[in-house]
C-alpha cells in the first residue's frame, strides 16, 4: 500500500500567520504529549509513522513550499514539486506517475490518498489499512473514508451511502454532493450522509487509466514538462463523481478541519501563545502572537487576535473567516519564510535613488545545515554576522565566518552557507534589475556536491 499525502492551501484562512508558502499545515500551533507545539503536517506524519505507514509515503505540493516541507518533514519522505497549482486531479497524477514510472511500483497496488492536514486521532490511520480488503470484498474502483456528521455543515462535501451495510465494513455510494447548502445538508444527514473527508483509495493501475482517458502521459518527467499547460481540475469532479463503483468505510472517531481561526482556537493549549496577556473579563478571545512586542487585550470577548510579521488580525471568532475574502486579489510577498536549513524574515524593503530594490532580512540557520549552492544573476548580497559559528564556500574556495565578520557576495558568485552552531545573520540584497531567472542552483547539496536525484 502507498500512501500519497497532498500539501498546499492558499494560506488566507489563517492570516497573517498563514500565507502562501507558511500556509495553515505548516503552523506549529497544536499541543503535543510532551507540552510542545507540532503542525498539521508533523501531527499527520507522527500518526503514519506510528501506524508504521511513513515509510510507503510520497508528498505532492507546490514548489514553492519544498523547503517548508523538507524542514517539517525531514529527508526520509519522497517529495513531489508541481510546478504549478493544478487542482487535486493533476497532484494525484502526478503521484501515479512516480509511483509507475520511477518507483515502479505494481498496477494492482493500492494507492490511498490523504489531504496532509487532516485532524485525527490514531485509529484513524490503523483504518488506512482495511482499505485493500475492503476494495478486494467489494470490488468496488475506488473506497473512501466517511466521517459521521455532528451538524449539516456547508463547508464540507457528502457522501450518501446506499441503504444496509448487510454486516459489511463498507456500505455501497449511492450519491456524492458537493458543498450542498445547510438544508440539503441536513436533508443527506437525515438520510445516513456522511462527509467526504478526502481520503480515498483505489489501485495504482485505475489512476493511470484515468491519465490515459484524459490523455495525460503516466511517465512522471513528460508529465512534468506538460504541468504548465494543464488546467485546474479536482479528482472529485474528474474522477470520483463519474465513478459507478464506489464504497465508503463509515468512521466514528475524531476527525476535524481546522482551516479557520474559529475551528483551530478549540485545539490551542493557551489562550494567550507568545508574548502578551487576556484580561478576565475577555472570555473567549484568543490570542497568537509571533511578534517580539507583547499584546494586551481588554475588556474585549469573543475575539482573535493574530499578529505575525505579515500583519495584525484583530476579529470576531465567528467572523474570522471572513479574511479570506478581504485578502483575494492583494497578493503580497511573504514577510517571513521557513526553508529546510532555518528561516528568513524580511526587516525592510526599500528603492535606492537609481531604481535598484534593496531587501533587509534577518537569517537564522540551524546547526549543521546549509543552504543550496548558487548565484545570482542580478543581486549582491552583504551578510553580517551577529552570533553563532559557519563556514562559506564562495566559487570553490572555502572560508570559515563568526560573529562580527562581514562578506560581500558580488553579482554571478557561486556560494553556499553552512551553520557549525546555530547561525544568526542580515543579509542585505540589493536587486539591479527585475529580470526573471536572477536565481540560478548549481546544487543543493553542499560546495556544488554530487547527489542522488530527488524529483523535485
Amino acid at each position: 500500500m502507498q500512501i500519497v499525502l497532498l500539501s498546499g492551501g492558499s494560506g488566507k484562512r489563517l492570516w497573517p500567520l498563514s500565507n502562501e508558502i507558511r500556509s495553515k499545515a505548516f503552523l506549529r500551533l497544536l499541543p503535543t504529549e510532551n507540552g510542545g507545539m507540532e503542525s498539521m503536517i508533523e501531527r499527520v506524519c507522527r500518526g503514519l509513522d506510528e501506524a508504521g505507514l511513513l515509510d510507503s509515503c510520497c508528498i505532492v505540493t507546490h514548489r514553492s513550499q519544498v523547503e517548508i516541507t523538507r524542514k517539517s518533514v525531514g529527508d526520509q519522505i519522497a517529495l513531489l514539486a508541481e510546478p504549478q497549482k493544478r487542482g487535486t486531479f493533476t497532484a494525484v497524477a502526478l503521484a501515479a506517475s512516480y509511483l509507475h514510472s520511477v518507483k515502479k511500483i505494481d498496477l494492482e497496488e493500492i494507492v490511498v490518498v490523504i489531504p496532509v492536514d487532516s485532524y485525527v486521532e490514531a485509529s484513524f490511520f490503523s483504518q488506512l489499512r482495511q482499505f485493500p480488503s475492503v476494495l478486494s470484498e467489494s470490488q468496488a474502483d475506488i473506497a473512501l473514508i466517511g466521517v459521521t456528521p455532528e451538524f449539516p455543515s456547508t463547508q464540507f462535501g457528502y457522501i450518501l451511502p446506499s441503504d444496509g451495510s448487510g454486516g459489511m465494513s463498507f456500505l455501497k455510494v449511492k450519491q456524492f454532493a458537493e458543498k450542498p447548502d445547510e438544508l440539503a445538508a441536513a436533508d443527506f444527514i437525515s438520510r445516513g450522509g456522511l462527509w467526504n473527508c478526502g481520503v480515498f483509495s483505489c489501485s495504482l493501475g485505475y489512476l493511470l487509466s484515468s491519465m490515459v482517458e484524459r490523455k495525460l502521459s503516466v511517465d512522471y518527467m513528460e508529465l512534468l514538462e506538460r504541468y504548465d499547460d494543464f488546467p485546474e481540475r479536482s479528482f472529485d469532479c474528474e474522477v470520483l463523481e463519474h465513478t459507478q463503483r464506489a464504497v465508503v468505510i463509515p468512521y466514528t472517531g475524531v476527525w476535524a478541519d481546522i482551516g479557520s481561526w474559529d475551528a483551530l482556537t478549540p485545539h490551542l493549549q493557551e489562550k494567550a501563545i507568545g508574548r502578551g496577556s487576556i484580561s478576565e473579563d475577555s472570555k473567549g478571545t484568543h490570542l497568537v502572537n509571533e511578534l517580539s512586542c507583547p499584546v494586551h487585550i481588554i475588556g474585549a470577548p469573543g475575539l482573535i487576535v493574530a499578529a505575525g510579521p505579515d500583519g495584525i488580525l484583530v476579529a470576531g471568532i465567528e467572523q474570522a473567516k471572513r479574511i479570506k475574502q478581504k485578502l483575494e486579489g492583494h497578493a503580497a510577498k511573504p514577510m517571513i519564510e521557513e526553508k529546510r536549513w532555518g528561516s528568513s524574515r524580511i526587516l525592510d524593503f526599500s528603492r535606492t535613488a537609481a531604481g535598484a530594490e534593496v531587501t533587509t532580512s534577518k537569517i537564522t540557520m540551524l546547526a549543521g545545515k546549509h543552504t543550496s549552492y548558487h548565484f545570482h544573476r542580478h543581486t549582491k548580497e552583504i551578510w553580517s554576522f551577529l552570533s553563532g559559528n559557519g563556514e562559506y564556500c564562495m566559487n570553490g574556495i572555502l572560508h570559515v565566518v563568526a560573529a562580527g565578520d562581514t562578506v560581500m557576495v558580488p553579482i554571478g558568485a557561486s556560494h553556499g552557507l553552512r551553520a557549525i552552531t546555530p547561525l544568526e545573520l542580515i543579509i542585505i540584497e540589493l536587486v539591479t534589475s527585475s529580470d526573471v531567472g536572477d536565481y540560478v542552483r548549481v546544487s543543493a547539496e553542499w560546495m556544488g556536491e554530487e547527489s542522488a536525484p530527488d524529483y523535485l
